[in-house]
């Protein structure tokens, strides 16, 4: 495994789905899980995201469309605060969502806006928590 790509992607996928998360899943990593740990952060963070060709703010569009037409409602939620974190607006979020459904159906569409919501609404709840 590459040092230099696994950090490089540890970076990302740190600011990308927030720190807190992303330990939390490689404390909880045991003798089953460390690799898929390892081969996500290398290669998913550091070898794609980390990658020239496109910004992280358009790989957040993407993803948020492609996490959304699989119905991927757990890997949704995480991506919709990476999409915050990488600049993305709740009404850019939207018109994603709404695209979704007119090209994968509006069951899609339905549980992409659940999970958007709720993600969205722990977030700004978390923004109070911290004011004061």
């Amino acid at each position: 495994m590459d040092d230099a790509m696994y950090e490089k992607g540890l970076k990302i996928r740190r600011e990308t789905l927030g720190a807190a998360h992303v330990d939390k899943a490689l404390a909880s990593a045991d003798d089953f899980t460390q690799e898929l740990q390892q081969i996500v952060t290398t290669y998913c963070w550091g070898e794609i995201w980390g990658r020239e060709g496109i910004d992280r703010r358009t790989r957040s569009i993407v993803n948020l469309a492609l996490l959304s037409a699989l119905n991927r409602p757990h890997e949704l939620g995480l991506h919709v605060r990476g999409a915050i974190n990488n600049g993305l607006t709740k009404d850019e979020i939207k018109e994603v969502l709404l695209q979704v459904g007119i090209y994968c159906g509006v069951p899609a569409m339905i549980e992409s806006f659940r999970v958007a919501k709720a993600t969205l609404a722990e977030i700004e709840a978390e923004k109070g928590e911290g004011a004061g």
